[in-house]
C-alpha cells in the first residue's frame, strides 16, 4: 500500500533582481522578475514501512521536496498524496500523522528540561495526560534519555540533542518521519547510535522513514531504497544494495604513521596510493577487487600505523559518477 504518492511535483521560486539599466525608481516599481526551478516534475511512490534515502548534491531540491511533502511549502505544480491527505489543503490533519526532524533547526525548548519539550508536544498533538506519560516512558527507554531528561536542552551534547529531536518528533506515534540531515555534525559513535534507534523504531512501530543526508553511512546503514535527484530532476530510483554495489565501489583509507613515512612499497592489485606525504598517506581501495578487511591487513603488515580512517568518497562524487556512467551508456 502506498502512503506517499508524488506525481509530476514541481516548485518554482520567483524573486526581483536589480537591473543596472533601470533607475532606482523603475527597479522599485517595475522590478525584473527572475524564476528559479527548484523541483521539476518528479514522481515516486512509497509503501508503508519503507526506509527511503532521498539524496542529491547541494541545491538538488531535497529539502524543498520534503517541505512540500510535509505541507510547509505549496507546490507550483503536480499532485502529492500523503496518507490520503493533500499537504497543501490538509496540513493540520497531516501534522498529526507525520513527524519531522531538520538537523540544523531545533524544535526543542532550549532553556527548559527535555521533559518539558516532550510534554509540550504531547499536549500540542491533543494527547491526554495518561497517553503523554506512557509515550514519554516508551521513548525514554527506546532512546536512552533517562540520564539527561531533567537537563536544560541547551546543555545537552549534539548527540544527545539529536536523539531528543527524534524522540520529540515521535511523541504522537507518527506513521511517517521525515528526516533532513539528522546526523550532521555528529561523531562516529553518535551517528551509529542514532541510526540504530531509527532502525528500531522502523522495526517495532513500522514507522516509514524518509531521509535526506550527505552521509553515505546513513544511506547504507538505514535505507533499503534510494532515490537520487539533481537539479530538481529524479535521476535514479533503486534498491540501496544495488546502489552500493554499482556506485560505491571505492573506499578510501587515511593512514597516520607512528614515525614519518620513508618509503612507499608497491601495493596489491586493487589498492593504490592517492597521496604520499611523510605524515599521511591516502589509499584508494577498489572493493570489487579486494575487500577492505584484506586491504587493512596488508597495510598493517607494511606500515607502523598510529591512526587509520576508512571512508567512502563524498556523495557529490558518487552522483557525478552516476551521470558519467549514464551519459556513456546513451
Amino acid at each position: 500500500m502506498n502512503i506517499i504518492s508524488v506525481k509530476n511535483l514541481s516548485k518554482e521560486f520567483t524573486f526581483p533582481v536589480k537591473n543596472t539599466k533601470y533607475s532606482w525608481l523603475k527597479n522599485l516599481f517595475y522590478p525584473e522578475i527572475r524564476k528559479v526551478v527548484a523541483v521539476s516534475g518528479i514522481s515516486f511512490d512509497v509503501k508503508r514501512g519503507e526506509r527511503i534515502a532521498f539524496i542529491g548534491p547541494n541545491g538538488a531540491g531535497k529539502s524543498t521536496t520534503i517541505k512540500m511533502l510535509s505541507g510547509i511549502l505549496f507546490p507550483s505544480g503536480g499532485d502529492v498524496d500523503i496518507l490520503g491527505l493533500n499537504p497543501s489543503k490538509d496540513r493540520k490533519k497531516l501534522a498529526y500523522r507525520i513527524g519531522t526532524v531538520f538537523g540544523q533547526r531545533s524544535q526543542l525548548l532550549p532553556n527548559l528540561p527535555l521533559t518539558d519539550s516532550l510534554e509540550f508536544y504531547g499536549v500540542m498533538y491533543d494527547m491526554t495526560n495518561e497517553q503523554i506519560k506512557i509515550r514519554i516512558k516508551e521513548l525514554v527507554e527506546i532512546f536512552g534519555l533517562e540520564s539527561f531528561m531533567d537537563q536544560p536542552v541547551r546543555k545537552l551534547s549534539l548527540g544527545q540533542r539529536m536523539r531528543a529531536e527524534v524522540a520529540v518528533s515521535l511523541i504522537h506515534k507518527p506513521e511517517i518521519i521525515f528526516l533532513d540531515e539528522p546526523t550532521i555534525g555528529l561523531d562516529v559513535v553518535a551517528k551509529k547510535s542514532l541510526r540504530d534507534l531509527l532502525l528500531k523504531i522502523n522495526k517495532e512501530e513500522n514507522t516509514t522513514i524518509f531521509l535526506t543526508s550527505h552521509d553515505v553511512g546513513d544511506i547504507e546503514s538505514l535505507c533499503d531504497r534510494t532515490i537520487i535527484i539533481n537539479h530538481g530532476t529524479l535521476i535514479k530510483d533503486l534498491p540501496t544494495e544495488d546502489l552500493t554495489k554499482t556506485f560505491f565501489s571505492e573506499k578510501y583509507i587515511d593512514i597516520i604513521p607512528i614515525h614519518k613515512f620513508k618509503d612507499f612499497p608497491v601495493l596489491t592489485h586493487g589498492i593504490e596510493y592517492l597521496t604520499k606525504e611523510p605524515n599521511k598517506i591516502t589509499i584508494r581501495v577498489d572493493i570489487n577487487k579486494i575487500s577492505v578487511k584484506d586491504s587493512l591487513k596488508e597495510l598493517l603488515d607494511i606500515f607502523d600505523i598510529e591512526d587509520i580512517d576508512v571512508y567512502y568518497s563524498d556523495l557529490e562524487t558518487v552522483i557525478r559518477n552516476i551521470y558519467e556512467r549514464d551519459s556513456t551508456s546513451i
